[in-house]
């Protein structure tokens, strides 16, 4: 990895002496198997993520006092040489304190008990608490020594405690010298880093350190079980606060540090929601979307999503790890399931969100170091009320003569008004009288409830012009310099992009793709050529630069992608069966290169089955029946990189035990809190040597009266909902284009 310098001043995170915008995706190493460790960074990577972030979760590790578990899943050592192979900067979030939905917020129970029977006070400046503290400082600096960035690892930063002085811990000039003290403590175990972070938001105390901030489109930890307020994550402000995170612990209070001081990153903005028992909200792509851009057109200058990849808590030895009302906490949570509905699901499966936000990082590769440089604005007319269903809501972001204008008509859960024929209008900053300069008029366009966009004015281009303005958001630029080419994205409903140039393109071209082509499109270097490639499966580079392609099977599918440029050889299984001019779909003439659809001579099949049988019981209610699954080991064109059993069940929630020799102790394979959704269950980690696996499932019923926000809820037969409508299995099926070898892994 080359080796850079990370720094950060009041506008921005700075990356070998250049802006850096970058986006960080969460990913939790003990939640997740380690043989798949590299395979889902690589996802997350494709998704546009080049920054991980990871709690290290202190009852994962040291349940029984002095007794650590370094092994499997809960390897951080081989986790960082994952990370460092993949090529991908880190921040390691050592807590203490972490939450994370863990038991106790992730501190042991014996440190816990030693509260209770009054040896010490945790998170506090009590001696005996920090020099446990230390200790596991210390424990977690071994798995890491070699792999900081100064050794030529991944972890460029450190993360210490989280949401301390808001949820827990003390507060004012106690609680800042708690958390200098706890910096202290990592440096003097040898976590000596560019960066040290802490969570800003909810009144929290920082001790100096970098603040991130979060934001999320719902609450699930809220109590109560009805419609709540509309979140503040959807409008554009200055305000970098969300007051709703931790409302569980009390209404979050302002900012604790200087925001002049500190440019504006974030660390938990929701790649979804993890639901609770009494509270099931379901986080759309379009509503991660929308928050993302909103975000940006606010000033933000790091987007970081937690989580950004689901997973399954894993074992523990006296408990089963989660947050529980048992345990003292307000919310009940799945024994097992971290799905979190993320971009990346618990599973590997890749969502929506993966795709809506891979666009937005395919932006910021290209334009995020100039954007980093440029301040917010507030624009005439702007609400700064969430309630308000009225308003067009607006931000500017510019340097004084180039930027973006940001647009929205979306709320989560909320109809916003119609602009027909809305005047879209770029001004700089206000003087505290008046509006600020004019800088750009798009002139009139249509904004509908749900748009939310961006669109670019004063853009320099490599060759010389400047794209004046566009009705239509930058995706990505091939190439950098003489003949580049600037991809245009246009939003549904838009046909015509309304490109104003300012001198001549001379080798540039634009290129402008609908809203649908831009979901499947990335970008590749390809022996040192850029090339976009739009395929309905899912693109990723795996550690060695190898293109994979990842595709949903239910029956059989023949897999396909477009190239452009065309590719000097199709890969190996695949023809080329057409090759257009300089156009994609009849639009957009770029006067060099071609187009190419590639086909492959191949079905992918998916070569699982499963069988059930089972009943109601008459009495609770409850459904009881056994799946059998067949061909987890069959043979297929690609690599089966997962199985999945898909229940479509309506119900409270539901549980799945495996038959045979478990892979835990309890015999639980996976569980499930009831939303709408199919329940999607990964098998390939049950499979025995046969091929199979089998399981007993479990459905409680939902009751009418029960205590649960639902935004969905199933008919009711005499009061309760249990039923299973159906189950089938889907295959993950990856595919590598042989041949194609990325640059620069």
């Amino acid at each position: 990895m080359e080796r850079m310098t990370y720094t950060f001043d009041s506008r921005c995170l700075w990356r070998g002496g250049k802006p850096w915008f970058p986006v960080m995706g969460e990913i939790h190493y003990s939640r997740v198997p380690a043989k798949d460790w590299k395979k889902e960074l690589a996802k997350m990577k494709a998704g546009g993520v080049d920054l991980i972030s990871a709690y290290s979760i202190w009852i994962h590790h040291e349940e029984e006092e002095e007794v650590y578990d370094f092994s499997g899943e809960r390897d951080l050592r081989a986790f960082l040489e994952a990370v460092r192979d993949l090529g991908l900067p880190m921040i390691l979030r050592i807590g203490p304190w972490v939450h994370a939905e863990a038991r106790n917020g992730g501190l042991p129970d014996w440190l816990v008990e030693k509260e209770r029977r009054g040896e010490l006070a945790l998170r506090t400046n009590d001696p005996a608490y920090l020099a446990l503290v230390r200790t596991w400082y210390k424990a977690l600096f071994d798995q890491a020594r070699g792999l900081l960035w100064s050794d030529g690892g991944p972890v460029i930063g450190v993360q210490i405690e989280n949401e301390y002085g808001h949820c827990g811990g003390l507060t004012g000039p106690e609680g800042e010298a708690h958390m200098k003290t706890l910096t202290a403590m990592a440096k003097e175990a040898g976590f000596v880093v560019p960066l040290y972070t802490a969570t800003g938001w909810g009144g929290a105390v920082t001790g100096g350190l970098l603040p991130v901030m979060g934001g999320y489109c719902e609450s699930p930890w809220d109590p109560r079980v009805t419609e709540i307020e509309p979140s503040g994550n959807y409008i554009f402000t200055a305000e970098r606060n969300d007051h709703a995170i931790g409302s569980d612990h009390g209404l979050g209070e302002g900012i604790t540090f200087d925001m002049d001081a500190f440019p504006y990153l974030t660390a938990e903005l929701g790649g979804g929601l993890q639901v609770t028992s009494h509270r099931r909200p379901v986080a759309t792509g379009r509503d991660t979307e929308a928050m993302s851009l909103v975000k940006m057109g606010s000033g933000c200058v790091l987007l970081g999503y937690y989580m950004y990849h689901g997973g399954t808590n894993p074992e523990g030895r006296l408990t089963t790890l989660q947050e529980s009302r048992e345990t003292g906490y307000p919310n009940d949570l799945p024994v097992l399931s971290y799905d979190f509905n993320a971009p990346v699901r618990e599973y590997g499966q890749l969502t929506d969100s993966w795709r809506r936000l891979r666009r937005i990082g395919l932006f910021l590769k290209d334009f995020g170091p100039s954007l980093a440089l440029m301040p917010y604005a507030d624009q005439p007319g702007n609400p700064g009320r969430p309630e308000d269903r009225e308003a067009l809501r607006t931000a500017v972001r510019t340097d004084g003569k180039s930027g973006y204008l940001f647009v929205s008509a979306f709320q989560r859960r909320q109809v916003q008004k119609d602009h027909p024929e809305a005047a879209l209008k770029a001004y700089g900053p206000a003087d505290g009288k008046s509006p600020g300069a004019l800088l750009a008029d798009f002139g009139t366009e249509t904004v509908r409830n749900g748009d939310c966009f961006f669109y670019p004015f004063g853009l320099p281009l490599p060759g010389g012009a400047v794209l004046e303005t566009a009705h239509a958001m930058p995706l990505a630029l091939l190439g950098g310099g003489k003949g580049s080419i600037l991809v245009l994205r246009t939003r549904e409903g838009i046909t015509d992009p309304a490109i104003r140039l300012k001198g001549d393109l001379g080798e540039d071209a634009v290129l402008t793709l609908t809203d649908a082509e831009s979901l499947r499109a990335a970008k590749v270097s390809l022996a040192g050529r850029d090339h976009l490639i739009l395929s309905e499966a899912d693109l990723v580079t795996e550690e060695d630069g190898a293109l994979c392609l990842i595709r949903r099977v239910r029956d059989r599918e023949r897999l396909s992608f477009m190239a452009f440029p065309a590719l000097e050889k199709a890969p190996e299984g695949f023809t080329e069966v057409r090759k257009g001019s300089a156009e994609i779909s009849g639009r957009t003439d770029l006067g060099s290169g071609d187009f190419a659809l590639y086909r492959a001579s191949f079905e992918t099949v998916n070569p699982c089955s499963a069988v059930m049988a089972g009943r109601k019981d008459p009495e609770t209610g409850e459904i009881r029946a056994r799946i059998r699954i067949q061909g987890l080991n069959a043979p297929l064109e690609g690599e089966l990189d997962e199985a999945l059993l898909v229940i479509d069940y309506e119900g409270d929630r539901a549980e799945l035990a495996q038959r045979g020799e478990p892979l835990r102790k309890d015999g639980r394979a996976a569980d499930s809190f009831y939303t709408g959704q199919s329940w999607e269950v990964g098998l390939s980690r049950f499979a025995g040597p046969d091929g199979e696996a089998s399981f007993d499932l479990a459905v409680h019923p939902l009751r009418e009266d029960a205590p649960v926000f639902l935004e969905t809820w199933p008919d009711m037969e005499e009061g309760l909902a249990c039923r299973v409508q159906g189950i089938h299995t889907e295959a993950l099926v990856m595919k590598r284009l042989e041949g194609l070898r990325a640059d620069g892994m």
